[in-house]
């Protein structure tokens, strides 16, 4: 647990140049970065904006996130050495499908892939 409380505290304005660093080294944009975020926890592009300036902690980021995506749990797939889907803690399992989506995006995945939506 103290990892994971550790993992809570990262700064999303310490993470946010990370993720845009893997996506952008591979051809990928801040703007489809910004829109798989978007799409995972609501924030707009001036929501991320006062994320990052307020220099909010991850668990602060999610715990103020205007509307996560119930299509999250769709998300599955093992990233940081984890199977996403089987993850018992909530705000580590939000955690880590958001990096799941970044590597996804990283990796070429096609947008509309990324941006899983619930079977109709």
């Amino acid at each position: 647990m103290a990892n994971l409380t550790r993992l809570y505290q990262y700064s999303f304005a310490a993470i946010y140049p990370l993720y845009l660093q893997k996506v952008t080294k591979k051809g990928r944009t801040e703007a489809e970065l910004q829109t798989v975020i978007t799409w995972l926890t609501g924030y707009d592009a001036t929501g991320l904006a006062a994320q990052i300036k307020k220099e909010n902690t991850l668990e602060n980021f999610f715990a103020e996130c205007p509307a996560f995506n119930p299509a999250a749990s769709l998300i599955t797939g093992v990233v940081c050495g984890v199977r996403v889907e089987n993850l018992t803690e909530p705000l580590e399992q939000k955690i880590r499908y958001l990096d799941k989506l970044v590597d996804e995006l990283a990796k070429g995945k096609a947008l509309a892939k990324i941006l899983r939506s619930a079977p109709h």
